[in-house]
This record gives C-alpha cells, sequence and structure tokens, in this order.
C-alpha cells in the first residue's frame, strides 16, 4: 500500500472521529497532499493549493483552516459543533478575536472543553474557527470569561498579508512520495 493512501486513510479515519462518521472523506478528498515533519508524521494537509488543517502534536487531532471548517460547516446539521455568537460580537470574531461567555447565544450541547468548534452568527453564517476553552454548562452559566480561543476569523484570513507569505513558505515543505 502506497504511503500517501495509508496517510489518506489514517486522516480520514481521526476527522471521522473528531468531528462525526463520514466527514473525513469530504474533509480530505482524493488528491490532498501532506506537509510532514521530520519524523515523517502527517503536519498539514493541502487540497489544491489550499491548507485544510493542520495536526496538533499533542494528539494528533485537526486544527481546521477557514477552507476546512467551511466543509465541516456545510456538512453537519443543526448545531453540531456550533458556538453561535450574539450580533454585537460579530465583528470581533471574524477578524479572530478572542469569543467571550456573555456573546454566546447557544452551543451544541455535546462539546467538550478542548474541542475544535465552528463559530456562527443566529443565521448560522461561519465566522471562525477555534478552540472551546469551557464547558457548555460554563459557558451558559458564567457572565464574564474566554469561552472560545479563536484560532482564525473569515475575514482575518482574507486580510492578513502574512498569512499568505507564511502559506508560500508552507507550501515549499510539502512532500510528496
Amino acid at each position: 500500500m502506497n504511503c500517501d493512501i495509508k496517510r489518506l486513510t489514517k486522516v480520514r479515519i481521526i476527522a471521522d472521529y473528531q468531528f462525526g462518521k463520514n466527514v473525513g472523506k469530504e474533509l480530505f478528498p482524493d488528491g490532498v497532499t501532506f506537509q510532514l515533519s521530520r519524523t515523517r508524521r502527517v503536519r498539514q494537509v493541502f487540497y489544491s493549493g489550499n491548507r485544510i488543517a493542520t495536526a496538533r502534536a499533542r494528539d494528533g487531532f485537526f486544527i481546521l483552516s477557514i477552507e476546512g471548517a467551511s466543509v465541516i460547516h456545510r456538512l453537519l446539521p443543526g448545531n453540531k459543533l456550533r458556538v453561535v455568537i450574539s450580533e454585537e460580537a460579530v465583528p470581533f470574531v471574524e477578524r479572530g478575536k478572542t469569543a467571550f461567555t456573555k456573546h454566546v447565544v447557544e452551543l451544541d450541547p455535546e462539546l467538550r472543553a478542548g474541542e475544535e468548534v465552528l463559530l456562527t452568527d443566529q443565521a448560522d453564517r461561519l465566522l471562525a474557527t477555534g478552540q472551546l476553552l469551557l464547558s457548555p454548562e460554563e459557558i451558559l452559566a458564567l457572565d464574564s470569561g474566554a469561552a472560545v480561543d479563536v484560532r482564525v476569523g473569515v475575514a482575518s484570513e482574507k486580510s492578513n498579508p502574512a498569512s499568505e507569505n507564511k502559506e508560500k513558505f508552507d507550501k515549499s515543505l510539502i512532500f510528496h512520495e
């Protein structure tokens, strides 16, 4: 079995576990490329020149780019993996700023602290992706404090020229076998 086929199968299995059944094949279609670490582990996954996800070194789970989050957002129904943000906080969250507990309108009750989540407005428009800092019960009970560490917002991804340079650098490190 080819190494890339093994890697593709592995990243799909991890995505199915992390985000839900049958998500892996959609998130990582045939034709993805991998950036590998020195130890030959998958660090980043690209499709059509765009970064889809980065593997966290500590546990192998994926941190989504906006492109990857868009795929998940389209696939998952209802409020699955979502944190809904109030309208007053939308401009800040889509620029990549932290989402605070007082701005959370609702969220998936099955989420756990530390999980990667999708941040949306009340019309279910994708705003950002990030890591949940507290449990859903804590977020709904508290009036202050950070709820989601936003990794990247839709507006920050478009307007950040440094991210373009970083992606050019990252693409030079992609391994093809």
